[in-house]
């Protein structure tokens, strides 16, 4: 069987494709007798086959030319697993603790094999779901956006590797486009593929559609999301894009991946965070409230900030002579005006997580794609009232992310909305 031209794996051809492999080969000891493949492609696009033998385990992802969920009626390029894959070793370099290793990538089969996060490790949103606290997560993933974020920058880069790097990425057009349609413009209008928890949301969901504050801002947000080459953001970064275990946290598939800008990263991380919070009302059951697991997310939300804006600015420290073009070292010559830079810097950045975390809010409630925190709330009408609180709360953050001064401030509006 020759892999010269893309086709769609199934479990057969899989087993094919890993012998005449050798970077996948050697990782399971070149034995198949006892291999045990399985599909497990949960997400929208792409295959995901997990493979495991007694000497060693891998997953291959496979992008299909089309979004799995939909069909072939709605196409979207295999291309993508080459941003994926080109990211997963970037960001994995620079923070190799939080990042799957890809053993191999073939971008005529637009596939790649990496790491399989074995047994224990589950998807955090799963996590938040079933009310279990993750001790390192707030710190894991500080340390992640951190590097990733920070490392990819004109902070770090001069301005001829980063135009190089950005126009690499400029080729990732398509799921940008697919971002700026479900995020930025189909909650604000009328379209075929929104939904939401109706009747009970129908006035909501039309308050969206006709609130023009909210529409100034999100215009805003779309023009920085589209023209803001800030640094190699992962670009999907919600907490089903997290795998964890109580002392290991991986991000993974980075599809979305482009150079954008830096909040719209830590808002999408932060905004589900938020969400999670807003769901965990329908989760309560007899005997557990869910009271303190809503404390532990609001501290989770605050660490996570304050860990990353002391990381960030750390690093920022330790390479202000380096390489990178944005602040020249004979300009910036005094600690007065580098701590005036930086706080700037971070309040600026503050401010746009906050708008686009309040803007990945919105759109789960009334856009395309849901999250299972309130879709595995079975009543409709107990997951309508959480929705709203989420939802009225995303609101208010996109009008008036700019009054918060510091992360505390939003959590106690959080606990007010609640």
């Amino acid at each position: 069987m020759s892999f010269d031209e893309f086709k769609p794996l199934n479990e057969k051809s899989l087993v094919e494709y890993i012998k005449a492999t050798p970077a996948l080969s050697s990782r399971l000891g070149d034995k198949y007798d006892d291999l045990v493949i399985k599909e497990v492609g949960d997400g929208n696009l792409n295959f995901v086959f997990i493979v495991v033998g007694s000497t060693g385990s891998l997953v291959i992802k496979q992008a299909l030319p089309y979004i799995r969920c939909i069909g072939e009626s709605w196409p979207m390029t295999k291309e993508r697993a080459y941003f994926e894959a080109t990211t997963l070793r970037k960001h994995g370099g620079l923070s190799p603790d939080h990042v799957p290793e890809v053993y191999h990538f073939d971008r005529t089969m637009a596939l790649i094999g990496m790491r399989y996060l074995e047994p224990p490790h589950i998807i955090l949103r799963k996590g938040l779901v079933a009310g279990i606290e993750y001790p390192f997560l707030a710190e894991h993933m500080a340390d992640y956006m951190a590097k990733t974020l920070f490392f990819t920058s004109l902070l770090y880069h001069d301005t001829t590797e980063h135009k190089r790097a950005v126009t690499e990425f400029c080729g990732n057009v398509e799921l940008c486009r697919l971002t700026e349609q479900v995020v930025f413009s189909d909650p604000y209008r009328v379209s075929t593929f929104n939904r939401w928890t109706s009747p009970y949301l129908d006035d909501d969901a039309k308050a969206v559609r006709e609130d023009s504050s909210l529409k100034l801002e999100i215009s805003e947000l779309k023009s920085m999301f589209c023209e803001r080459a800030q640094a190699l953001i992962h670009g999907d970064l919600h907490t089903g894009s997290v795998m964890v275990t109580q002392d290991s946290t991986q991000v993974i598939d980075p599809e979305f991946s482009f150079y954008g800008p830096m909040g719209f990263d830590i808002g999408a991380y932060l905004g589900n965070l938020i969400l999670a919070f807003f769901a965990q009302d329908g989760h309560a059951a007899e005997g557990n409230d869910r009271k303190e697991y809503k404390q532990w997310i609001l501290r989770t939300i605050e660490q996570t900030w304050n860990m990353f804006n002391k990381r960030f600015i750390a690093l920022w420290d330790q390479n202000k002579d380096g390489p990178g073009e944005a602040y020249l070292a004979d300009i910036y010559n005094s600690t007065e005006v580098m701590q005036l830079v930086q706080e700037k810097y971070m309040r600026s950045l503050f401010h746009d997580s906050l708008g686009f975390g309040a803007a990945k809010m919105i759109r789960r409630i009334v856009g395309v794609a849901h999250v299972e925190d309130f879709e595995s709330i079975k009543e409709d009408e107990e997951r309508a009232v959480c929705e709203r609180k989420a939802l009225e709360f995303g609101k208010m953050l996109l009008k008036e992310r700019r009054k918060f001064k510091c992360i505390g401030e939003v959590v106690s509006a959080i606990q007010q909305q609640s």
